[in-house]
């Protein structure tokens, strides 16, 4: 039986990569906390350092200010 694919929200997201980059968790500690792959976890991680150090995410943006910058270019 096939696994369904789930979704997350920017949100939920950018409070999952917090875990690991502001409040010391582990990945393992905050995907098993999380119900979220430790592969998916770390993609997240990644980017929301990406953005905090400010390079534009190709996907969709985690925080506010690459949102709007996303946005802005999108017009």
């Amino acid at each position: 039986m096939a696994r369904q694919r789930r979704s997350f929200s920017t949100e939920f997201k950018q409070e999952a990569a917090s875990l690991v980059l502001d409040q010391d968790y582990s990945l393992a500690e905050a995907s098993r906390s999380l119900d979220v792959g430790s592969n998916t976890l770390t993609r997240w991680v990644k980017q929301l350092e990406q953005e905090r150090s400010g390079i534009t995410p190709s996907s969709k943006a985690l925080t506010p200010e690459q949102q709007r910058i996303q946005e802005l270019e999108a017009r």
